[in-house]
């Protein structure tokens, strides 16, 4: 708050006043903070080493972009319309949306996001609530009909819906060490029309296992704000040490030829960059076929990907 007020060229004097429900006046230390790096004021002090090594000359745009509201985005369900055909229906409902450049079938809200959840569009399957920068992701997997596709940490499914869409004719299994987190994805996967199973305990290996795995939230931050003050470094080294773990165990999943797709909402190196390397240090037998991040300054999230071929 005190950057905020800073930021907006008030005096933090005006504000922390003590008087009525006025916060109580700045101890000599608060007042005195500055920060001589650009960085918006709301980024914690001991993170932004870490954000400046992993975006380099984009830190600062990107640390304004998570300043600002994030937009919403919906999946187009390819198996039941196409783009022109699901901006219609959105439209009938009051919803205007507009494709992304790159990827048609991703469409941002640009009025009446509130509607989405009661639009016909929605309850008929013909779209999904997804992040740009996920269904970026999604996009860039390789798929053919009859590959056997595990979503290794599915939450809510997201990807495995977004992955049987694409490719109908594959096996696509979803799991996920809280199976809880799992409760909607029959109703969701009956209202696209889409063949996604539940797996508690994978058996067997698989020609494409996804692992979106538990990570810093970093490039997400614009959604969840308050997430950077509650993150401390002790909980990223936790995190990642977790991540690693998760690598090692869907590593033994991954049929010989198989394509390992390791994917986080972070934009740090420790959990992205970094993290694959220290991998394949440990797995020999795998390598990087292709890695990218995106942040928003291409319209979604904060998104990495590492496509990692066993063989």
């Amino acid at each position: 708050m005190i950057g905020h007020v800073r930021q907006s060229g008030q005096s933090p004097d005006t504000i922390f006043t003590g008087e009525g429900h006025a916060p109580v006046p700045l101890t000599p230390d608060e007042a005195a903070v500055t920060h001589p790096d650009p960085l918006p004021d709301d980024l914690p002090d001991w993170i932004r080493p870490a954000w400046r090594q992993a975006l380099g000359d984009q830190a600062d745009a990107v640390a304004l972009a998570m300043t600002q509201r994030a937009p919403v985005w919906l999946r187009v369900n390819l198996s039941r319309a196409d783009p022109a055909q699901a901006a219609q229906v959105l439209a009938d409902d009051g919803i205007e949306v507009q494709a992304a450049p790159d990827l048609p079938s991703a469409l941002r809200v640009v009025s009446g996001d509130r509607l989405v959840g009661r639009s016909a569009a929605y309850q008929d399957g013909l779209i999904e609530l997804q992040d740009l920068s996920p269904q970026m992701a999604c996009a860039q997997l390789p798929l053919a009909p009859g590959l056997r596709v595990l979503d290794y940490c599915a939450g809510g499914g997201g990807k495995a819906l977004a992955l049987a869409a694409r490719q109908p004719d594959m096996q696509v299994l979803a799991h996920d060490v809280a199976p809880a987190r799992m409760a909607d994805l029959p109703a969701r996967a009956a209202r696209a029309g889409a063949k996604v199973q539940i797996q508690t305990q994978p058996r067997g290996t698989f020609d494409l296992v996804v692992a979106d795995v538990p990570c810093s939230g970093s490039g997400t931050w614009r959604r969840t704000p308050d997430a950077k003050w509650r993150l401390a470094a002790a909980q990223l080294g936790d995190l990642v040490a977790l991540q690693a773990r998760i690598l090692d165990q869907t590593a033994a999943l991954v049929a010989p030829g198989g394509l390992l797709a390791y994917m986080t909402c972070s934009v740090l190196e420790a959990e992205n960059g970094g993290q694959i390397d220290a991998f394949l240090s440990r797995h020999p037998d795998f390598r990087r076929s292709d890695q990218q991040m995106w942040t928003p300054l291409t319209g979604g999230d904060g998104f990495f990907l590492a496509q990692l071929r066993r063989g």
